[in-house]
């Protein structure tokens, strides 16, 4: 699977797909991150990407003709299945979101920064807008990293052992259940009995109430999915 995110600040994703899991995946060559300087598509001779917006304002826009000139030649070298643009006003990232797309070939990211993006790249280049929370970053690239990373652990092989995805949480739509290792005590303090039982019957029966309880009580938002309330 390849991701080809564009910025205007490639310093700050360098950091995050050099280690752990990505690392290995790209190692291994189940996955291929690169990364685009949109400034390097500037016809300006300081490398501007950003203008004043019209009709006034706070605020610059990132202007639509470096962004244009990056996603065309790319398009011009493969099919992408997404162009994906990381807004706050975009669709909130969701396990379903990562699921799908871990079945991908090559998705594209647009980082978005200052007011955002000239909305004529948004109407015709951006397939999907996604955000991952009701906030604002500085920019993008933290974003995309959160995205690449939530979808590139799901890609078969990347995972030692894949069935660990199958329990995280929201995969069924259930935040994940309380989790115990050695020792069985500590400070006074107990692992459930049931879980040192060995009765993997009331082990998973166990999980499951606690699963549905946790989500009740932390995620009523997501608790309502899962009971189909409205």
């Amino acid at each position: 699977m390849r991701f080809d995110i564009l910025t205007i600040l490639p310093e700050l994703l360098e950091g995050p797909f050099h280690v752990s899991m990505m690392k290995r995946a790209q190692e291994r060559g189940l996955l291929e991150i690169h990364i685009h300087n949109i400034r390097d598509y500037s016809t300006d001779k300081h490398k501007n990407v950003d203008d004043y917006q019209y009709g006034g304002g706070a605020g610059m826009v990132m202007a639509i003709e470096p962004i244009a000139r990056l996603i065309e030649k790319l398009q011009s070298e493969r099919s992408y299945d997404e162009i994906i643009y990381m807004t706050p006003d975009g669709e909130l990232l969701e396990q379903r979101h990562s699921n799908s797309w871990s079945l991908k070939e090559n998705i594209m990211i647009l980082c978005g920064h200052y007011k955002g993006v000239d909305e004529r790249i948004r109407e015709h280049y951006i397939t999907k807008e996604i955000s991952i929370g009701s906030y604002v970053l500085t920019g993008g690239e933290l974003a995309a990293a959160v995205l690449v990373d939530s979808i590139g652990r799901l890609i078969p092989g990347v995972m030692n052992d894949e069935t660990s995805a199958l329990t995280d949480s929201f995969q069924d739509d259930l935040l994940s259940p309380p989790v115990y290792t050695r020792p069985p005590e500590f400070n006074g303090w107990k692992v459930p009995e049931v879980l040192l039982s060995g009765d993997f019957g009331k082990i998973e029966q166990w999980r499951e109430q606690q699963a549905i309880e946790r989500t009740r009580t932390r995620r009523p938002d997501i608790y309502k999915k899962f009971t189909g309330e409205e």
